[in-house]
């Protein structure tokens, strides 16, 4: 099976939501959150360093009950960056 290439916002979004997770992990280690989650440390590795840009729906929602975070908090800050139009005047 052939997977499609990402488009250079999914992978930006990936980046985006390995951005959060690093941060709402703070001092705790990747082992500590990943088993916490149910998954491996080297599936949270990929997926913090946007190796792994389109991680399941079940492994955010158990890295979200890990960290503490709402789905949709995690929504709000991997969704895309709005396009920013100039006001005419």
């Amino acid at each position: 099976m052939v997977r499609t290439p990402l488009t250079p916002e999914e992978r930006r979004r990936g980046e985006r939501l390995g951005a959060l997770l690093r941060e709402a992990r703070g001092g705790r280690s990747m082992v500590e959150i990943a088993a916490s989650a149910g998954i491996s440390a080297e599936t949270l590795r990929k997926i913090e360093t946007g190796r792994a840009p389109t991680p399941a729906f079940f492994t955010v929602a158990a890295l979200a009950g890990a960290l503490g975070l709402s789905m949709d908090e995690i929504l709000a800050r991997s969704a895309p960056e709005p396009d920013v139009v100039p006001l005419a005047g």
